[in-house]
């Protein structure tokens, strides 16, 4: 039986790990952390958006960019920085912001996306996991006049792929939303996408690293991966301070620090963390939103996770490490009552911070090196989530072909 050595125990990687052991493979599955999706996976934004897969690099994002730079406040920031790989980055990332471009890599991003729903439902009907999966739709508001004709556009685009969505005005939102008639939030309408869903990342990542192992697969917590033993382009091991991780092959997973671990046998990828922020909060009684919510005004996601709600917001490009300044957190509070008020038990809520792992055109970088026996699974940027299954759908595809 092929061995595969799977690096990274987010929800790509053990999404990864979890199809190869389907399909097969003898998976070993590697994580530095002690426990399965505990970093960029951990409390995320929560929607599988499968069906709003638009490229952060667009028209849209380029014209916004000198208020970005100049605005410490705005949803989305660029901190320059005297570092070559961010300037690098940032080149591609301009380039990406073309109307074609964007376009193309919608459509890229739809194909993994239409593949993950198929996947996880299929692993659902096999399955009995409990992670908070609702398919309860997903309401996107637009602040104004201008940005709904822009999510119009987008609509009918994505409508050519195949996707169902319905462009909405303010009182058509209200109807669909309820819960959003109490707040002072600015919107004149609103993309509606029935058959979006909302899952709890951190726990998913549990349940599959719980079938993995029903499947015969070994997991190594609390092992990072330093580097590789290699003899000319094939690797042999994966090197950690506890022993060589011995292997056929290796799917490199390991998220925003997946382009330092591949410049160690000298691939360089285009992959820079951009940092973002979420609040977790418990409802105050049983009056709960009926959807997942986007308000593209604030650039934040209110998703409706059981019992609780998720909050996320901001994208960084260029902010390091996972401190969480507390106007980030009054930010997303201030957010959540103009949206939602009174809704959440706001006394206590539960801050986190994550660095997303993203390419500059927001297409994740999904397959075989060369001629080596790697496989990079990286560059998912916030649709961790969404793509993940569909990523290892291919991861595996590759593989199958790679030992035939």
């Amino acid at each position: 039986m092929t061995r595969v050595c799977v690096i990274g125990a987010g929800i790509v990687g053990c999404a990864a790990a979890y199809q190869l052991a389907r399909t097969g493979f003898a998976v070993h599955l590697v994580d530095a952390a002690g426990e399965p999706g505990t970093r960029t996976s951990f409390a995320n934004g929560g929607q599988l958006s499968y069906s709003y897969v638009e490229p952060l690099a667009s028209p849209a994002t380029l014209r916004a960019l000198p208020g970005m730079l100049m605005s410490r406040r705005s949803p989305l920031t660029f901190r320059l920085r005297a570092d070559g790989r961010q300037w690098r980055w940032g080149l591609r990332f301009l380039a990406a912001c073309r109307a074609g471009a964007a376009r193309q890599g919608t459509a890229r991003l739809w194909e993994i996306a239409r593949t993950s729903r198929e996947t996880l439902e299929g692993w659902m009907r096999s399955e009995v996991w409990s992670f908070g999966f609702e398919r309860n739709g997903k309401l996107v508001l637009s602040p104004d006049a201008k940005t709904l004709r822009r999510q119009a556009k987008q609509v009918q685009l994505q409508a050519a792929l195949g996707c169902v969505q319905e462009v909405l005005t303010r009182g058509e939102c209200l109807q669909r939303e309820p819960a959003l008639a109490g707040g002072s939030a600015r919107f004149c309408g609103g993309v509606w996408t029935p058959d979006e869903c909302v899952a709890d990342s951190f726990q998913l990542c549990r349940e599959l690293v719980r079938s993995l192992r029903g499947l015969g697969g070994t997991v190594s917590f609390g092992r990072p991966v330093s580097g590789f033993v290699r003899d000319g382009t094939r690797i042999m091991a994966a090197r950690t301070v506890h022993g060589d991780v011995e292997a056929d092959a290796f799917v490199l997973a390991t998220g925003p620090d997946a382009a330092a671990l591949a410049a160690t046998v000298g691939l360089h990828l285009p992959i820079y963390p951009i940092k973002g922020y979420s609040l977790t909060l418990p409802f105050r009684c049983d009056a709960r939103p009926r959807a997942s919510v986007t308000d593209l005004g604030r650039k934040t996601v209110f998703a409706p996770l059981g019992g609780r709600m998720r909050v996320a917001a901001m994208a960084e490009i260029g902010a390091h490490g996972l401190a969480i300044p507390p106007e980030r957190v009054n930010t997303m509070l201030e957010g959540l009552q103009a949206v939602y008020p009174g809704l959440c038990d706001t006394d206590a809520p539960l801050p986190w911070a994550g660095l997303r792992p993203a390419t500059p055109d927001s297409v994740p970088i999904v397959g075989r090196w060369g001629d080596t026996n790697l496989f990079i699974n990286a560059g998912h940027g916030a649709l961790g989530l969404t793509l993940a299954a569909g990523s290892a759908v291919r991861i595996a595809d590759d593989l199958v072909k790679y030992v035939s």
